[in-house]
């Protein structure tokens, strides 16, 4: 079977029909994106990982109030 383009047979981009992206291109979006893509993935990390211990400090005792509880009865009579 011929190739439907002829004249374009190399393989030195991607080949839409109308237009052709040349491979740079296509290598820059790709970098481009992987690098946002772990600068957003720290970025998320560490507001996570704020998060938690944001709320580990109200789990904490200093933050909550002093209960005052019965005393058992083992205790009574120590």
């Amino acid at each position: 079977m011929p190739p439907l383009n002829p004249k374009n047979t190399s393989s030195n981009g991607f080949n839409l029909g109308l237009f052709a992206i040349p491979q740079s291109i296509v290598l820059q979006v790709g970098t481009s994106s992987l690098m946002l893509a772990l600068v957003a993935q720290k970025a998320a990390f560490e507001a996570m990982e704020s998060i938690g211990q944001a709320s580990e400090e109200i789990f904490r005792g200093e933050r909550l109030p002093i209960l005052d509880f019965p005393e058992s009865e083992s205790q009574k009579s120590s």
